[in-house]
């Protein structure tokens, strides 16, 4: 069950055992184990999410992303993404389902509602402050993700032309007929080539040469990806992308970019300049820059809490915080993926029953000797 416009109870706050930002995969996925372990909607748990309508980041994603090019989707727990045409947009198929995902779950989603920060309470319990008033909570399961914080590198000089990241891209219509740099080597570079190479000249430049990686994804080699994410996050360093571990794998973008001949790498520039960008003394002037450079976890509104280490990284155990037991990040590390969320929720909600059931025996026990 989705709440709208949660802002007539703002005067009061609102107490909680469970507490879920975000109701994209990660969060979903917790939802449904929280309500599976027994804690009531609404009082012993509840998600907000700081979209409109159900969706998470998919709801944002380029209508030209269909079903058939996006790199990878799982489903979520006890509900199959039902049969879906191919040619569907992602930014449609995929809302659609987490919409329904939801309703059949009658799973307490209270949006729009934006998290502003987070912080430590005497007591032990954690204050979420929001735009639409506050709540308390025992435990915390961050699932904010990092398509609001796009990534864009800096390099010296000015670009007079058009510039946008790739959160922004909506397509290749706009781009017909110019020369357009492509800037990434990821998934995200790769389809971007693959459409905009049909219409527009493009020129790909990556900061190191791009990874193949030329086997099966085997669950063998899924635990070697996690075991080298959890290797950093557990020694507090930030996160790499998916890509730099996994390498880039077969797909219908990258077939479709291989087709084009658009997959010609260059090495990454040394500066701007006003109609492009150059090597040295070799510049190349170009319409439009497209930078496929990435996300960072977005995870300012837990600063208040201190949770960096000197790595820059948070220090992590699993999908639960080193120094705040508290406190789980979902889709952060190892779990950011599809499938690596569904599994985070899971364990994240197993920890977070624990952390209920000890903080509890206290309580009923000061109880039962009154």
């Amino acid at each position: 069950m989705t709440v709208q416009g949660a802002t007539s109870e703002s005067a009061a706050v609102r107490e909680v055992d469970a507490l879920v930002i975000g109701a994209g995969q990660a969060g979903l996925s917790a939802a449904y184990h929280l309500r599976r372990r027994g804690l009531a909607p609404y009082t012993g748990f509840v998600v907000l999410d700081a979209d409109d309508a159900p969706g998470g980041a998919w709801a944002h994603r380029s209508p030209s992303l269909t079903m058939a090019t996006v790199h990878g989707f799982h489903d979520l727990p006890d509900f199959e993404l039902p049969v879906t045409d191919p040619a569907t947009p992602a930014r449609v198929a995929v809302p659609g389902y987490f919409a329904a995902y939801e309703a059949r779950h009658a799973l307490p989603v209270v949006r729009p509602v934006k998290v502003l920060a987070v912080h430590d309470r005497p007591d032990g319990r954690l204050l979420v402050e929001t735009d639409s008033g506050d709540w308390l909570t025992r435990a915390l399961l961050n699932a904010t993700g990092t398509w609001t914080r796009p990534f864009l590198p800096r390099y010296p000089g000015r670009f007079a032309g058009r510039q946008l990241h790739y959160a922004d891209y909506r397509g290749p219509a706009e781009f017909a007929g110019q020369r357009v740099l492509v800037v990434g080597g990821g998934a995200s570079a790769i389809q971007v080539l693959s459409e905009v190479g049909a219409v527009a000249e493009t020129v790909w430049v990556t900061r190191t040469p791009p990874v193949y990686h030329e086997g099966p994804f085997t669950p063998e080699f899924g635990r070697e990806v996690v075991a080298k994410v959890e290797e950093r996050v557990r020694a507090g360093l930030p996160v790499r992308s998916v890509v730099s571990v996994t390498g880039l794998g077969p797909s219908v973008a990258h077939r479709r970019a291989e087709e084009l001949g658009v997959l010609h790498r260059r090495p990454m520039f040394d500066r701007l300049t006003e109609h492009g960008v150059a090597w040295g003394e070799q510049e190349l002037a170009v319409d439009a820059i497209i930078w496929a450079t990435g996300f960072r976890a977005e995870l300012g509104h837990l600063a208040p809490l201190g949770l960096r280490a000197p790595g820059g990284g948070i220090r992590m155990d699993g999908t639960r915080v080193a120094d705040d037991p508290r406190i789980h990040l979902l889709g952060y590390g190892p779990s950011a993926s599809t499938v690596g969320a569904n599994r985070a929720g899971r364990a994240a909600v197993n920890d977070v029953v624990r952390l209920l059931r000890d903080a509890a025996a206290p309580r009923e026990q000061a109880l039962a000797d009154a």
